[in-house]
């Protein structure tokens, strides 16, 4: 590998707009055919952005990473973070996951990758490339620097799936397989999103606004089974929303400012997820804080 696999990214011409959009063979063609040179330019990116901050835990909350690490080492304590959670609707938790005071230097790190004029492939039904891309090595044209990578798979594997098992323990078995893409919303562009329920078993969604940075609108609306309501709920820098896949919910439209989130998805082989409304399972604590070794299948979500 060599310098030249980043310039030569860099030249790339991305498919356009419209064709993402419809998802022409000529775009899944650009994907396959640059894919080692991709992946090549990303690791050769971070070694010349020598100004870049190092991804690492001091991004956490340090309420929720105390926590979480005095779980992984006596799972019996896992309450203690429980406590940091909120049921805000019916399935639906929220939590602060990074420190608003550090989310200046994620951010920075975020926009030189943005800037990067390497191709990122983003989530399809979004129409700017800027700020949206996939996160996870299963779909083409995703993010693929090392730093950024080893960080993502931290934030799933020491974070979500074990906050996850905690709180919906049937999805355990169907919690292996790991998805994730970044989304940027603005009034002009990317507004809103309809009422939808997402293919996994459960859904992370962390806001990435830096203190200061503000929005009206957008706020994201979950259906209460119960009441046949929506619940609408805001977020707030560094916070994140967790709950089952199967619940529907809609972003509203966006009215002023940018709201910028990863999205994270756990699910299992081949896309399984567990039957709706099944018994909740008695689970041990330790087989909620315990390693899970997974070999991506060949399913991608979209």
């Amino acid at each position: 590998m060599s310098a030249m696999q980043l310039q030569r990214a860099q030249e790339l011409r991305l498919p356009s707009q419209a064709a993402m959009l419809y998802r022409e063979s000529s775009v899944q063609h650009f994907w396959d055919t640059n894919k080692s040179t991709l992946v090549d330019a990303w690791a050769e990116w971070e070694k010349t952005e020598e100004s870049l901050f190092l991804l690492n835990g001091s991004l956490f909350d340090k309420e929720l990473c105390e926590a979480v690490t005095q779980a992984w080492q006596d799972p019996s304590k896992e309450l203690a973070v429980k406590d940091l959670l909120t049921e805000v609707a019916p399935d639906v938790y929220q939590l602060q996951l990074f420190d608003p005071t550090k989310l200046a230097e994620l951010r920075a790190y975020l926009e030189s990758a943005w800037n990067s004029q390497i191709p990122l492939r983003p989530p399809y039904g979004i129409a700017l490339n800027r700020g949206g891309a996939m996160l996870d090595k299963r779909s083409e044209g995703y993010f693929a620097a090392p730093s950024f990578q080893a960080f993502y798979q931290e934030v799933l594997d020491v974070y979500m799936r074990p906050i996850s098992r905690l709180l919906f323990p049937e999805i355990i078995g169907f919690d292996t397989q790991t998805f994730g893409f970044s989304i940027n919303y603005k009034p002009t562009t990317d507004s809103s999103l309809r009422p939808h329920s997402d293919a996994s078993a459960v859904t992370l969604n962390v806001n990435l606004n830096v203190p200061g940075e503000e929005f009206t609108g957008s706020s994201v609306d979950f259906y209460d089974q119960n009441t046949r309501q929506l619940v609408p709920l805001k977020f707030t820098p560094g916070s994140a929303m967790l709950h089952r896949g199967s619940v529907v919910h809609t972003a509203q439209p966006i009215r002023s400012g940018e709201r910028t989130n990863f999205v994270m998805w756990l699910f299992g082989d081949r896309g399984q997820v567990p039957y709706p409304n099944i018994e909740r399972p008695s689970i041990p604590a330790s087989e909620r804080w315990t390693e899970v070794h997974s070999v991506a299948d060949s399913y991608a979500p979209f």
